[in-house]
């Protein structure tokens, strides 16, 4: 049987990627350094088997595409209106020390201007894929620092996509190759901002219409094929169509269909139904771009090498430690926002491979630029983890140390109340619909900002561990009727309740769970009843189906599982 090298190469790539991603996983290091490794192992500067070099980048460059579609999906104006006054400034800001800091850099090692703008451009920019996980893995996605910190990143990645685009038509002047036939910059920036104009024109007076017209008609069809291939066809057909009309290149192109998608009702959906894709194909590259890499670039420029990661990680997270509290924020949130981006990723691998591609970075530049991707990569999680743990301890001191303040104050002559443990997306709905039945409700949050929607709600609140005896204390459980935990953390939630029926055993506590193992932990640990989202929904649809003419009657559906 005849094997062609686009089977050999993916064969090759995913399961190497898997081993090393699976390892990278048991490590507790992202998944991202496993690919890249796996993408050394089979590049060519490492012995054994060789991927195609010839189809392996156009395979990382549909993963750019569906890399940069996603990004579009998930961007949100709204959002990032919301974080503004820190996140356009201070990521602005950020580019432009950087920049300069690898300008510097780049001359000390005799490279040409150009090539050390390229150079600091690309050590500018933090990986959206490893922000948004460590973020997740830690549950701040909904906190302040958390949308901070994601404004921030999505204010860069709008950067670098005019950069991608501003780059080559300014290559001559960064190479410093210009005669006199070379065009003004006042004739390259009028050629780019018509073909800018040009481009976002027809994206938002066309696409904005025709995309989600042609999604709403296949969405009714029903099919989950054609849907998908929909949404597929969209992102790579604007991207190509973009870079062929108007001269973008494919990922402002990818881009700007993703966000005019994000507009859709059918966003979600969208973005459900092609993840699979798009993280095969996100694999795909940077398994490519581990194969431009030479380690041996480790060993016989070691000095270059820390030099890169100390901008990385040190002068960058300096940067952004200093912005974040000149513009008054907390040094809990300063510190969480600059560990959450210290660390370069795909933008960077994308400005280098268009560096070197227009001549203006050296091979060295773009190999140091992946040796500091790939160790700040490493070492993020374990610096993000070391910055939450201390913030937890000094929290946890502080709240030892302090009585909780509450706001508004409870009455004195309160009883019979409900204390509501976590005010996130679950907890201020739930919130809402207790005061709604006249439910007298006093919650506590260990977040600042989802204590102050509390607050701004007018519920009494306490922020706080509810764990701790001191805070509990101030929500007066003795007199309390029932106690309602939201928070999704089950370990926590079970050290909650022991305190609780330690305070009052006569209370009625029901917690949240996500499976059947967690909903057993929290009965052992004295809870009346635990909900588990995904049966609750079972058990209310049932109930729809059971009031329906054709079988209402004396039917009764069993109890939820886990309730009292």
């Amino acid at each position: 049987m005849h094997h062609t090298s686009l089977i050999i190469l993916l064969v090759g790539a995913f399961v190497v990627a898997f081993i090393f991603g699976a390892l990278a996983h048991r490590l507790r290091m992202s998944p991202l350094v496993g690919y890249l490794l796996a993408g050394v192992v089979v590049g060519p500067f490492t012995p054994g088997f060789v991927a195609d070099q010839q189809l392996a980048p156009q395979l990382a460059e549909i993963g750019v595409i569906l890399l940069m579609f996603g990004v579009g999906l998930h961007f949100s104006l709204r959002d990032l209106l919301e974080v503004k006054a820190i996140a356009v400034p201070g990521a602005l800001l950020r580019i432009g020390f950087t920049m300069l800091i690898g300008w510097g850099f780049g001359h000390m090692l005799g490279w040409p201007a150009g090539a050390g703008i390229i150079f600091g451009l690309s050590l500018s920019v933090a990986s959206t894929v490893v922000l948004l996980r460590s973020l997740e893995e830690r549950r701040l996605m909904e906190s302040e620092k958390g949308r901070i910190a994601i404004g921030w990143v999505i204010v860069e990645d709008v950067a670098m996509v005019l950069a991608l685009v501003l780059i080559p038509a300014f290559a001559d002047v960064l190479r410093g190759t210009g005669g006199e036939d070379t065009p003004s910059v006042v004739y390259v920036l009028t050629r780019v901002a018509i073909k800018m104009g040009a481009f976002l024109a027809f994206m938002f007076l066309i696409g904005r219409r025709v995309i989600p017209w042609i999604l709403e008609r296949v969405a009714g069809t029903g099919s989950r094929e054609l849907f998908t291939l929909c949404v597929l066809a969209i992102a790579l057909g604007v991207a190509f169509g973009s870079a062929e009309m108007f001269g973008v290149s494919f990922a402002l192109g990818a881009f700007f269909a993703g966000m005019l998608l994000n507009e859709s009702e059918f966003s979600h959906k969208a973005a459900t139904e092609t993840l699979p894709l798009r993280d095969a194909f996100a694999v795909l590259f940077f398994v490519s771009v581990g194969m431009l890499f030479d380690p041996w670039i480790i060993f016989e420029r070691p000095m270059e090498v820390l030099a890169t990661v100390f901008i990385i990680i040190v002068v960058k997270s300096f940067a952004v430690y200093s912005i974040a509290r000149v513009m008054g924020k907390s040094n809990a949130t300063a510190l969480t926002i600059t560990a959450s981006l210290a660390q370069i990723g795909e933008f960077s691998f994308i400005l280098a491979g268009l560096g070197l591609q227009l001549d203006l970075l050296t091979q060295d530049g773009q190999d140091l630029i992946l040796a500091g991707a790939l160790i700040s990569i490493v070492i993020n999680p374990l610096l993000f983890g070391w910055m939450h743990r201390r913030e937890q301890r000094l929290a946890d001191s502080e709240e030892r140390s302090t009585v909780p303040k509450v706001e508004p104050p409870i009455p004195n002559d309160l009883s019979d109340h409900v204390i509501l443990i976590g005010f996130g997306r679950v907890g201020s709905e739930l919130g809402r619909l207790l005061v709604a039945q006249g439910i007298s409700l006093v919650v506590i949050d260990r977040d600042e900002d989802l204590v102050r929607h509390s607050r701004e709600a007018g519920l009494p609140s306490i922020r706080g561990n509810a764990a701790n005896d001191i805070v509990l204390a101030e929500a007066h459980p003795e007199r309390a009727n029932t106690v309602m935990l939201a928070i999704p953390n089950v370990l926590e939630a079970g050290e909650i309740i022991a305190t609780l029926r330690r305070v009052n055993p006569a209370l009625t506590i029901v917690a949240r769970a996500h499976s059947d193992n967690e909903v057993k932990h929290l009965l052992e640990h004295g809870a009346d009843g635990a909900v588990m989202a995904e049966r609750e929904l079972a058990h209310s649809l049932a109930e729809m189906v059971m009031a329906t003419p054709a079988f209402r009657g004396e039917r009764h559906l069993p109890p939820a599982s886990g309730a009292t």
